[in-house]
C-alpha cells in the first residue's frame, strides 16, 4: 500500500506514537496531582504531604515540639520534612515517567518532557 512511498508508513507509525506518548504524558500530569508522597523530620514528629508534582497539600506537627525556646529547632524541623516531601514527590515523578518510558519501549531512565 506504501510502495514507493518511502519511510512515510515509518513516519505515520512515529506520528502515531507520538501522539500516543502526549496522551500518556498529558494523563500522567493529572495522575501526579493525585498521588500524595509524605515526608518526615525529627523521627516523625513533623510531617510534610505533598502531591507527586511536589505541591505541598499538609503539615502535621506533634504538639510536644511546641516550647517557646526551641522555635528554631521546629523551624528546622518543618523545612526538612518539606524538602524530604518535595524529594519523594521529584522521586515518584521520576518512577511514574520510567513507567511511561518503558511501556512504549523506551529506557525506563530516559528523561522525557514534563
Amino acid at each position: 500500500m506504501f510502495k514507493g512511498m518511502g519511510g512515510m508508513g515509518d513516519m505515520a507509525k512515529m506520528m502515531k506514537a507520538a501522539q500516543e506518548m502526549q496522551g500518556k504524558m498529558a494523563q500522567l500530569q493529572e495522575d501526579l496531582k493525585a498521588i500524595m508522597v509524605t515526608g518526615e523530620s525529627g523521627a516523625g514528629l513533623v510531617k510534610a504531604t505533598a502531591t507527586a508534582k511536589g505541591e505541598l497539600t499538609a503539615l502535621d506537627i506533634d504538639p510536644s515540639i511546641f516550647n517557646a525556646d526551641d522555635k528554631e529547632v521546629v523551624e528546622d524541623l518543618i523545612l526538612a520534612a518539606v524538602k524530604d516531601a518535595q524529594s519523594k514527590a521529584e522521586d515518584r515523578s521520576r518512577e511514574e515517567m520510567g513507567k511511561i518510558a518503558e511501556s512504549m519501549g523506551l529506557p525506563r531512565d530516559m528523561n522525557l518532557p514534563m
